[in-house]
């Protein structure tokens, strides 16, 4: 089932799941991901998921440039995106010149407006997005949400 949003039919395959894996970058531990990892060519254009208000835009070493939006009791992470989190008029800002995006802290977003583009910040071996849920403050595996849409779909 191809993501509706990594924009222009660019979804790959899904190359990392929800749960325990071995370390990403190297190495015999094990971690725990938070997420589920969507390959697209860099660049690829990134919608919203769920309408909702933009509540951090951040640039951190494992995430790399990322924005989280609530939807609800709902947050959905996205990572490694293009771009950097620059400070405009006082207000926290993901910006993309490039792919003409500036996202900013505290903006609604409806669903499916682009938010950001497939990229290779923070700690990535390739072009991905990262896509972290949480509700109610809980991780959740996100694959688990795509099968429950897309049964309710089939009925």
């Amino acid at each position: 089932m191809a993501i509706g949003f990594v924009s222009g039919g660019n979804f790959q395959a899904y190359t990392s799941s929800f749960g325990y894996r071995r370390s990403a970058t190297g190495g015999s531990t094990q971690e725990f991901h938070y997420g589920l990892d969507i390959a697209a060519p860099l660049g690829s254009y990134i919608r919203s998921w769920w309408m909702g208000q933009v509540v951090e835009v951040s640039d951190d070493s494992r995430c790399g440039t990322s924005v989280v939006v609530e939807s609800g009791t709902w947050e959905h992470i996205y990572c490694h995106l293009q771009g950097k989190v620059e400070v405009i008029r006082g207000q926290r800002y993901m910006v993309d010149r490039e792919g003409g995006l500036q996202i900013r802290e505290g903006q609604v977003l409806s669903t499916g407006t682009r938010i950001g583009r497939v990229g290779m910040t923070g700690r990535t071996t390739g072009p991905h997005l990262h896509w972290g849920m949480k509700n109610k403050g809980q991780w959740v595996d996100p694959a688990r949400v795509l099968r429950a849409m897309q049964s309710s779909q089939i009925s």
